[in-house]
């Protein structure tokens, strides 16, 4: 049996899978997954401060809420080389092709991009600027920390598909590598310690606004759940690119849920 990961491991397989920054995974077994999914929050806190900057970036040099917007929702895309995206059309593409499980994992695989795909693109694009846009209009720091709770909220999604009783749909990929390899209370603890967090974060605007953000990380989380869901009844289980949707739908929902208060 391969030996218990440290907290070290565990970051590197983190930052190693979900971005594209250059740290090396010494470990890919069970032991360093586990660790990893549970170091997940991390490394979206890693991305959302960064895709803060950049928004902060673009209204020093002058530009408005609308592009400081853009240029937040670009910064996830850019620091995983897209691929949450690619696999929010992809997964699209699978349960919107109304095939079975083997036909629609099929369709999954494929390189290209099926309407369903960019449709469900477009629209979560469209929604995460929006939202963002409405945020940099109340100030940059309302903006900064949304990002930065969208990201973190974003990842947790996938350390709460990673729990045990949610097994892959494949035999391979980051889906097989990472499926059941948390427990399931260290895996909604960490989805606890996430709402608590972005509460605190919140907390700089006051009371409510603290209570708000922490709802909004529990929407995003219940949002990836419902699509968790689906995806396990359609599917029968998850797959790398279902992880990814996962993160975009979480990540979306904390988002809008911040922009409508």
């Amino acid at each position: 049996m391969p030996a218990r990961a440290r907290f070290g491991d565990g970051l590197r397989f983190a930052f190693g899978t979900l971005t594209v920054l250059p740290v090396r995974v010494e470990r890919w077994d069970r032991p360093a997954a586990r660790a990893g999914m549970l170091c997940a929050p991390l490394a979206g806190l890693v991305v959302g401060l960064c895709a803060a900057a950049a928004g902060g970036l673009v209204l020093l040099l002058g530009g408005g809420p609308l592009l400081a917007a853009v240029g937040t929702a670009a910064v996830p895309a850019v620091l995983t080389r897209g691929l949450h995206l690619d696999g929010l059309a992809d997964t699209a593409d699978g349960l919107g092709s109304g095939r079975p499980a083997a036909e629609a994992l099929r369709v999954m695989k494929r390189s290209d991009i099926g309407p369903f795909g960019v449709v469900t693109l477009l629209f979560t694009l469209l929604a995460q600027v929006a939202a963002l846009a409405e945020l940099y209009g109340a100030g940059w720091a309302h903006g900064a920390v949304a990002a930065a709770a969208a990201g973190v909220a974003a990842r947790c999604a996938l350390t709460l598909a990673a729990r045990r009783g949610v097994r892959a749909a494949r035999p391979d990929g980051l889906g097989a590598a990472v499926a059941g390899t948390v427990p399931v209370r260290a895996a909604f603890r960490t989805a606890g310690l996430v709402a608590v967090g972005c509460a605190a974060a919140g907390a700089v605007f006051g009371a409510y606004p603290a209570v708000h953000h922490g709802l909004a990380a529990l929407a995003g989380l219940a949002a990836a759940e419902a699509l968790l869901a689906r995806c396990r009844d359609r599917l029968g289980g998850v797959t790398g690119d279902v992880f990814g949707a996962l993160a975009e739908a979480a990540g979306t929902a904390v988002l809008v849920a911040l922009a409508l208060g």
